[in-house]
């Protein structure tokens, strides 16, 4: 399906110029040419990206944004104008806005704008997605981790979170670090001030700079107005820098002047502002080798490091994935109107023995699929896609099913310690077959 990007503009000669912009770029232009048809419009499926023009001949754009985000809250508006301003930009980041584009553009820039702006959404589902299902906030329904590792986490989280301490989550992709930023801010006293995040492996680097410390009027080619820096965005709120690791060096240092001395000059300004945001950093990198590596600054990581969380993988963690499954499958399930129950025990188990490289974010995304390939009411192992992974890695002297055994023996003996008897227990077989799978199957004590 191709990405549908929506041009409201009045001019004839701009929705064309855009339509063939797009088009060349594989995106499905929808040209609107006033704000009747762009409402008319509401009942229809969102676009993934808005390009509005602010001055329409029946509405005002800035009228329209509280409107758009209502009607299609998911979609990516990017403001188009004549006549831009310093106030009417905050206006419009206030009411929705991802961002403010003068007119004449340029081009690439706005192309990089679409494409920026996309990923955003993209991230911002993908947070959402998982947010809806580790919904761990103090004083509601019993949450979704049910293992010790992440039981401690949220312990963590709920001690620091109402302070203003700098934290570094660690943890491989897909682990849910920012689920955990969510949930930091959320019991935090910053929690009814916003929530800015960046990816900083998304940014080109001559972007980033101007993208969290803002600039001015002419620093560089196509400053055509002042912007707004992200740590300006973040006043009073928290400030998330995704994949610090990825960030420039010289963008490191300048971030550490930042956090020392709690200003910030915009790129090409000449006076600074003060500060007020409090920093969560993340990376899926080791923070040691990256130090080592020269990928993170030693000086920036005791800055943003004053308390650390490290997520674990989901395979160290498999008491989390049944729970995680069947909230995705009521999800996903209710999402396509399948009236789908849970899982056959074979399928279960193929769940809770595959290793996850991807971890949640695989997870979900192998729900998400079983339940287009589901048949019946419940999900079988055939719906898995899973399954021919695991049938390529497993030993040519076990079938499926056994391979699957054999990982949860061994998970199960992690989990215990060693201890053959609590093992047996929680596998709900006698001490004598525990002893026999072990010998059969090869494991080492």
């Amino acid at each position: 399906m191709l990405t549908k990007v929506m041009v409201v503009d009045d001019t004839e000669t701009i929705r064309d110029l855009l339509s063939a912009i797009l088009q060349k770029e594989g995106y499905e232009p929808v040209l609107k040419a006033s704000a009747a048809e762009l409402i008319a419009s509401f009942s229809q499926p969102q676009p993934d990206v808005i390009l509005l023009d602010l001055v329409l001949p029946d509405g005002d754009g800035l009228e329209l944004l509280p409107q758009i985000k209502k009607q299609w809250p998911d979609t990516e508006v990017i403001v188009l104008t004549g006549h831009a301003t310093f106030d009417a930009a905050v206006e419009a980041t206030k009411r929705g806005a991802y961002h403010f584009q003068n007119k004449p553009f340029d081009t690439k820039t706005l192309l990089l704008s679409v494409e920026r702006a996309l990923e955003h959404k993209r991230l911002n589902e993908e947070a959402s997605s998982l947010r809806k299902a580790l919904a761990t906030m103090s004083g509601g329904a019993a949450p979704i981790f049910q293992s010790m590792a992440m039981k401690a986490i949220v312990r963590t989280v709920e001690k620091v979170a109402p302070s203003d301490l700098s934290i570094l989550l660690t943890g491989e992709s897909g682990t849910g670090k920012e689920v955990i930023a969510d949930l930091i801010h959320n019991l935090s006293p910053r929690s009814k001030g916003p929530l800015i995040k960046i990816n900083c492996a998304a940014l080109p680097r001559e972007l980033i700079e101007s993208e969290l410390f803002g600039s001015v009027k002419g620093a560089f080619t196509g400053a055509n107005m002042d912007r707004e820096g992200l740590f300006k965005q973040a006043e009073g709120g928290t400030l998330l820098l995704d994949e610090i690791s990825e960030m420039p060096i010289d963008t490191q240092s300048k971030l550490l002047r930042v956090l020392q001395e709690k200003e910030v000059r915009p790129v090409g300004g000449r006076t600074s502002y003060k500060s007020d945001c409090r920093i969560i950093a993340s990376t899926n990198r080791q923070v040691e080798e990256a130090v080592k590596s020269g990928k993170l600054r030693d000086d920036l990581r005791y800055r943003i490091c004053a308390t650390s969380i490290h997520l674990p993988p989901l395979r160290e963690r498999r008491e989390d994935i049944t729970p995680l499954a069947n909230a995705f499958l009521k999800r996903y399930g209710s999402q396509a109107g399948r009236e789908i129950t849970g899982f056959t025990p074979e399928a279960a188990d193929a769940l809770r023995a595959f290793d996850w490289p991807g971890n949640i974010r695989q997870l979900q995304n192998e729900i998400q699929r079983a339940v287009l390939m589901c048949e019946g009411t419940n999900v079988d192992l055939r719906d898995l896609s899973i399954t021919t992974l695991m049938k390529e890695k497993q030993s040519p002297d076990l079938t499926l099913m056994e391979a699957m055994e054999r990982n949860t023996i061994i998970q199960m003996l992690k989990e215990t310690g060693g201890n053959k008897l609590e093992t047996a227990k929680r596998l709900g077989i006698g001490r004598q077959t525990l002893y026999n799978k072990i010998k059969i199957y090869g494991i080492e004590p």
